[in-house]
Formats: C-alpha cells, structure tokens, sequence
C-alpha cells in the first residue's frame, strides 16, 4: 500500500503508479557505471498488486488517474464544520480520552492482520448492472465488483468456505448483504464520479442553490455572493467560468442598474443523477433479493 500525503509533490511518480496499477508490474532499464567506469545496463522491477492512496487540494485530478480510483470528497458543509471545532474544542478542554482513541486504533489494525489472502466468488456478479449515467462505465463497473469482493474479503471469519473441485482452492462467496453494504458506500462516490463538475466547484453550486432558494430568485452578483457564501474573487470567478461554459448559469444585463449579473439556468441536474443512479442500484438489488427468495 502506498499512501501520499500531497500529490501535489508527487506529479512525476503519477505515471509509473498508474502503470503498475494497470499491469501490477513494472520493469525500467537504466544504465549504470562499475567502478571500472564501464556502463551496464540493470533491469528495475517492481511487483504488484498495489493500492494508492492520495490527498490533494487540485479541484480536478487528471482523467487517467481518476478513473483508476474511487474519489471521496471533503464534507465542506456547515454542520461539519460545527463538529470539527466542536472536537478541536474538547481537547483544547482536556476531555478527549486520546488513550482510547488509541485502543480503537490498534484494534483495527489487528483485526485487519488477522485477515487472510481467499479467494472471492461472486455468484450474483452478471445480474450487477451500473446506471447508464456513470462516468467510464468500463472501470468503473471493475471497481463497483472489486469493492464487494472487498467487503466479501472481510467477512471471511463469518462465510462458510467451499472448495473448488477442480483446483482444491477454498473460497467463499459474496452474500446479498455485501451487496446492499457495497451500494449504500458507493451512491456518494458514483455520483461525484458521474458529475461533469470538479467536486469544488459542485460544492459551490449547490451552496448557491441553497442560498437562492429561500429568497426565491435566479439572479445574483459576483459582490453578493462573496459577501454571503464568503468566497475569494479568484476562486469565485473561477467557478463562474466552468458554470458558464457548461451552461449552468449566463450573464444577464439588468435592466434597472444597467449592471450585469448572473442567472442560474440549471438547478435540479444533481437531484436528478442521483436519483438515477439511487434508482439503478435499488432496482438491481431488489430484483437479486426476489430471486434469491424464490
């Protein structure tokens, strides 16, 4: 497992990471000197399988890496914001207990130590189908099976174990439960995956959607908004432009001030997609649970 802190530091090694997630080996040749001073030339090789992960602040990661990883947002709303000072606040106070903290930790860790390599068989895989909606259906409909056969990985102390008669290797099989478990994990993330907008800037539009709302209106400014949503000029204008070239919102004239300002002309695209993708995954899942009855 490979974990960087800021992939902003680690652009080079992007590509040799993608590659040995692809073929889960790579060879490189580089050419050294002996102490003679001749050249020989050295074969690197690194195996796989691996898992990366990676934090970031870029608004967008670069398409051939994203579509190889499950991207989780940050919780920007308000209500988290409140928990984390909340937390900062108690122990600032002195009443975290930092030694259970610490219990908790450890016994994760254990836990996962006591895990053993098996093989996983999922006997409803065919009947999974993704929505039409989701971005790169090709890989992700990959991830959306490896993620069962991951929860399925962890339950193997609870599943009976079968032996295949052909080759004598023991598996278990993935029940509906991993399947309904992998479905509530993975709406948020196909969802941010199906999304045409960066995550950032998806953020910033439904905060705006949020504050139009209640006042009944489709118009804004830029002055406005910076004021209420309290948003940097910069980044404000940034999330404007990818807005307006995706037809999300238009710049209108007003006809008192002779002012220009803005109109949102799209406001229930998010609801709509993940209603799409909700509906798809419960559907499937429904049907596997009245077949499975039968």
């Amino acid at each position: 497992m490979i974990v960087i802190e800021d992939l902003d530091g680690a652009y080079n090694a992007l590509y040799p990471l993608r590659e040995l997630q692809t073929k889960n080996r790579i060879v490189k040749t580089i050419v050294q000197k002996n102490s003679k001073g001749e050249t020989k030339t050295i074969y690197l090789t690194v195996e796989g399988p691996v898992s990366v992960a990676g934090c970031t602040t870029w608004e967008q990661v670069y398409e051939d890496n994203a579509n190889r990883c499950f991207l989780i947002y940050l919780d920007e709303s308000d209500t988290q914001d409140q928990k984390i000072m909340h937390y900062q606040r108690r122990a600032s106070a002195g009443k975290i207990d930092k030694y259970k903290q610490r219990e908790v930790q450890e016994f994760l860790q254990n836990t996962q130590r006591m895990l053993k390599p098996i093989k996983i068989v999922n006997p409803y895989a065919e009947q999974l189908i993704l929505p039409k909606s989701v971005f790169k259906p090709r890989r992700t409909n990959e991830h959306y099976l490896q993620f069962i056969e991951a929860i399925t990985f962890y339950y193997q102390y609870q599943r009976r174990h079968f032996t295949d008669k052909t080759t004598g290797e023991v598996y278990i099989q993935t029940t509906l439960e991993d399947i309904e478990n992998a479905n509530n994990l993975l709406k948020e993330i196909l969802l941010r995956k199906s999304d045409e907008l960066t995550g950032a800037c998806r953020n910033y539009t439904e905060r705006l959607k949020a504050y139009l709302k209640p006042l009944k209106k489709r118009q804004f400014t830029n002055a406005e908004i910076r004021k209420r949503l309290q948003i940097k000029e910069p980044t404000l204008r940034r999330y404007h432009k990818q807005l307006l070239e995706l037809g999300y919102i238009r710049r209108v004239k007003n006809a008192k001030t002779k002012s220009f300002c803005y109109e949102l002309l799209i406001s229930k695209d998010y609801q709509s997609l993940e209603k799409d993708i909700s509906t798809a995954l419960d559907k499937a899942f429904k049907q596997l649970t009245t077949k499975d009855k039968m």
